[in-house]
This record gives C-alpha cells, sequence and structure tokens, in this order.
C-alpha cells in the first residue's frame, strides 16, 4: 500500500445512508420476465423446444425473484432481523479479530 492512499473507515452512520438495490433488481426482474416470456414463446412458435426451456427456466427464475423482492420491499426500510441472528461488530480499525472466536 502506498502512503497517500487513503483508506475509508467506517463512520458507523451507514444503516442509515445506506441504499437498497432492491429497486433496480426490481427493474431486473421485470425486464429478465418480458425477455425470457418472449423468448418462450417465440422459441415455442418456431418449433426450438429446447431453448424454450432454457428461457422457461429463466423465467422461473424472474418470476421467483421478483416475488422475494416485492417481499422484501413490503418489509419496509426499518426490518430488522430476529433474536436468533447475532448482531455484527463494526470494525474498529485495530485489526484485533472480533467476535466470540477471537
Amino acid at each position: 500500500m502506498l502512503g497517500s492512499e487513503v483508506i475509508a473507515m467506517r463512520t458507523g452512520s451507514e444503516p442509515t445512508t445506506a441504499r437498497s438495490p432492491l429497486r433496480m433488481r426490481l427493474w431486473l426482474s421485470l425486464w429478465g420476465t418480458a425477455w425470457a416470456l418472449f423468448g418462450l414463446v417465440a422459441f415455442a412458435v418456431n418449433g426450438r423446444p429446447g431453448w424454450a426451456a432454457a428461457c422457461g427456466v429463466v423465467l422461473l427464475v424472474a418470476v421467483t425473484d421478483l416475488c422475494v423482492v416485492t417481499y422484501r420491499m413490503r418489509q419496509g426500510s426499518r426490518y430488522q432481523p430476529g433474536r436468533e441472528v447475532p448482531p455484527y461488530e463494526p470494525d474498529r480499525g485495530d485489526r484485533r479479530p472480533r467476535g466470540p472466536s477471537g
């Protein structure tokens, strides 16, 4: 590492300033659903069952992702995991191992 490089440290405000990729995933899922549906119909009409099956698999994955994304978006921005998920300890910059195993 060069002496002039600056390492960005955590500020502690990441949970309040973080941006969720869910909206982007929503649009990509919609885009993939549309193209996979188009490909499925086009290949089925033209007698290409292998390619139609491949588009069907992509369609299934895109629709599943669309359902997961809408479910998570409906949870809201204040969703917190349950008690079974332990809190993570932020990096303090001292390069010491964290957690119960350290």
